[in-house]
């Protein structure tokens, strides 16, 4: 067996556990703790005091983390939600990124800021709904107008990212009608999958032995739903696509079969226990491990590329929000705009994925990171001061039903 140091993941699981306790005991140190874990491994490593480099256990959980991240950020999506006037307003305003994304990767271009202004595009188009439903929880709007646009409209989002760097930019992408017939296989085996699941959920028989071994050593489901994570990872990886679009689909396979889960209260509590208490910290970690300070520093361009790269968040993710205004109001709108414009999980995976193919340069890709974690730290902050206390943004607008008239 070959000499493998953990002095590196000791560093790293100490930061886990200092970031979110930072946070919770000095109440004015109002960032998310991924924002503390990022820059506490830009500060410990290569780019700052050396300490601490990516080695191979830290590598190895940072993959698990990334498709775990992924994968919870598949859990909240509720496919079935998706429908009706909130779908086609979701939809809608992912078009208009889409859009926006590509104007605003043209004039990058033209500036001679970025290689690829379609990567940029795809980069710009995601919001972070890991971070922003936690946000619109403690506002108290999930299950208001605001909360349930905002959420729909960041699902369409990430979902349709994450196609579309598999499409342009996984290592099949050189030919698109290939790499179409490999996602539209893709599809089928995940929705034969999802079929299969659902038939398996409501055999009596399993259920039942499902519920005896659930809560004990054998942690029956939570084994299967790393089998259900890898497996489509795997099959991802197999034909040629991003293992992210894996991750992610996983996740929403999982919330399509497991709605009962009157008998297995906490089997979400246990997903969530191992990647955001293992795993999804040493992705962040190490994501600031990797990040190139000196690109950034060395670069005096890069400094500008920073506020430039905030504001096309704030045009490509949150000008879309506008639609929102009849339900939700004026001010409604500027805060789904903002958290909408939350980015960073997916920035930092496409910066590696664009910086790796060569579409991006370090020092952009600095930038874009930069911009990702400021976008975590004020966005959110802004968006929760325009909903005032307790959700309560001062307009009757937000009491009409989506879609619908005021009653």
């Amino acid at each position: 067996m070959p000499s493998v140091s953990f002095g590196g993941l000791l560093v790293v699981a100490v930061v886990a556990v200092g970031a979110p306790l930072l946070v919770g005991l000095v109440p004015w140190i109002r960032v998310p703790a991924v924002v503390l874990e990022i820059v506490a491994g830009i500060v410990l490593g290569p780019s700052g005091l050396g300490w601490v480099k990516v080695d191979l256990p830290i590598q190895v959980l940072a993959v698990i983390g990334l498709a775990f991240l992924l994968f919870l950020a598949g859990l909240e999506i509720d496919v079935v939600g998706l429908r009706g006037p909130v779908l086609r307003k979701a939809g809608l305003g992912f078009g208009l990124t889409l859009a926006l994304g590509v104007a605003v990767g043209i004039a990058f271009h033209a500036a001679g800021y970025v290689q690829s202004p379609l990567l940029i595009a795809v980069t710009l188009s995601a919001t972070s709904l890991g971070l922003v439903v936690p946000v619109l929880k403690d506002a108290g709007q999930v299950e208001r107008p605001l909360g349930q646009l905002t959420i729909a409209g960041a699902s369409v989002a990430d979902f349709g990212a994450i196609v579309l760097l598999s499409l342009l930019f996984s290592e099949m992408a050189a030919s698109v009608g290939s790499t179409l017939t490999l996602l539209g296989l893709f599809a089928l085996l995940v929705a034969a999958t999802g079929l299969a699941l659902a038939r398996v959920e409501r055999s009596v028989r399993l259920e039942a032995v499902l519920v005896r071994l659930q809560d004990t050593t054998a942690e029956i489901r939570v084994r299967l739903a790393v089998v259900l994570l890898v497996g489509f990872v795997a099959l991802a990886e197999h034909l040629g696509l991003e293992t992210i679009l894996g991750a992610f689909l996983a996740g929403a396979i999982l919330n399509m079969v497991d709605k009962n889960t009157m008998s297995h209260p906490h089997f979400r509590l246990k997903l969530e226990a191992i990647g955001y208490g293992f795993v999804v910290p040493v992705f962040f970690v190490s994501s600031g491990l990797r990040f190139d300070l000196d690109a950034l520093v060395g670069s005096p361009s890069a400094f500008v590329k920073v506020p430039l790269f905030l504001l096309a968040l704030v045009v490509v993710r949150g000008v879309p929000a506008a639609l929102y205004a009849p339900e939700v109001g004026r001010r409604g709108a500027v805060a789904a705009a903002l958290l909408q414009a939350t980015s960073l999980p997916f920035l930092v995976t496409t910066t590696q994925i664009g910086v790796t193919l060569g579409e991006i340069r370090p020092d952009t890709a600095a930038a874009l990171v930069s911009a990702g974690l400021l976008s975590v730290v004020i966005f959110p902050l802004v968006a929760l001061s325009l909903l005032g206390p307790e959700g309560d943004m001062g307009t009757p607008a937000v009491t009409r039903p989506v879609g619908g008239e005021a009653p």
